[in-house]
């Protein structure tokens, strides 16, 4: 289930072992993406790619561009 969660907790949650990812177009990835984040393009992503990429047994916080 989506949770919304502020910037101290994803610091906190990646510290402790969780996957960033980043559903951003290659574009805006290359232009500017969170440290260590993992891109994913949402119109690009697959299962095969998100198996090999992701580790299942990690919790994955996903982000995406703010419209407001």
């Amino acid at each position: 289930m989506p949770v919304d969660i502020n910037r101290d907790e994803v610091r906190r949650l990646v510290d402790d072992g969780a996957q960033l990812v980043e559903v951003l177009p290659p574009e805006e990835y290359a232009h500017e993406h969170l440290p260590g984040a993992i891109s994913l393009p949402l119109g690009e992503m697959r299962r095969s790619l998100v198996e090999r990429r992701l580790v299942r047994e990690r919790p994955v916080i996903v982000y995406c561009q703010n419209s407001e």
